[in-house]
C-alpha cells in the first residue's frame, strides 16, 4: 500500500531532490581521503560502502561510513517527515537510497544502498528497523558474508514491515528489497560460485 498524498506536487519534488542530494553525499571516500586510506576505488569491490571501507583494514573508518551513510537516510525521512509529510517522507527515503547507488558526482557509480536502506527503515518504521537490522546482524554473523547478510534484512524488512501491520510502507520496502537485490546482482553470481569475499576480508 502506499501512503496517502497529502504534499503539493511541488513539494513532493523539492523533497525528491532533497533527499536525492543527502543520500549521494560519498561518506565512505570522503572519510577515506580524510584519514589517508588511499583511493576507494581502487580498493577490494571499488564499492563507497562501509563493507569495502573495513577492506582498508580501518575499523573506525568502516563504523563511520556506516553510522553517516545511514544517517543520511534517516534524515532525509525525518526532515521530510517533520517539514511536510509521510508521503514526502517515504519519497526523500526512496530518492536518499538512489542518491546513494547512483551519485550524479561519481558518474552515478555508488554504493549498495544498505546501510542508508537500514537508516531510513528506522526513521521510518523504528521497530521495523531494529528488526531490520538484527536480521542483518545475524544473518552477516552466522555466514560471515556482508552481501548475505544485506541480501536477508532487505528480503525480510517486508516481512517485518506485515507482520507489525505497518500496511503504508510495504509498497516502498518492497521496492527497496528490489533495488538492492539489483545492485548485489555481482554477488550474487559469487555466492553462487562459492567466491564472495567474507567480511573483513582484506582487497
Amino acid at each position: 500500500m502506499l501512503p496517502e498524498i497529502t504534499t503539493l506536487p511541488a513539494g513532493l519534488v523539492l523533497w525528491a531532490v532533497i533527499g536525492y542530494l543527502l543520500g549521494s553525499i560519498p561518506f565512505g571516500m570522503l572519510l577515506s581521503k580524510v584519514m589517508g586510506l588511499g583511493d576507494l576505488r581502487s580498493i577490494g569491490s571499488g564499492n563507497i560502502g562501509a563493507t569495502n571501507v573495513l577492506r582498508t583494514g580501518n575499523k573506525a573508518a568502516a563504523a563511520g561510513t556506516l553510522i553517516l551513510d545511514g544517517g543520511k537516510g534517516a534524515v532525509a525521512v525525518l526532515l521530510a517527515r517533520w517539514l511536510a509529510g509521510e508521503d514526502a517522507a517515504q519519497l526523500a527515503g526512496l530518492m536518499a537510497f538512489l542518491g546513494h547507488c547512483y551519485p550524479v558526482w561519481l558518474r552515478f557509480r555508488g554504493g549498495k544502498g544498505v546501510a542508508t536502506f537500514l537508516g531510513l527503515v528506522l526513521a521510518l518504521s523504528w521497530p521495523v528497523g531494529l528488526m531490520s537490522c538484527a536480521t542483518w546482524l545475524a544473518a552477516a554473523a552466522l555466514s560471515r558474508i556482508s552481501s548475505v547478510g544485506a541480501l536477508v534484512a532487505a528480503l525480510m524488512s517486508t516481512a517485518w514491515m506485515v507482520m507489525l501491520r505497518d500496511y503504508d510502507l510495504t509498497a516502498l520496502t518492497l521496492a527497496l528489497t528490489l533495488l538492492i537485490f539489483w545492485r548485489h546482482r555481482s554477488n550474487i553470481a559469487r555466492l553462487r560460485d562459492g567466491s564472495e569475499s567474507r567480511i573483513g576480508q582484506k582487497g
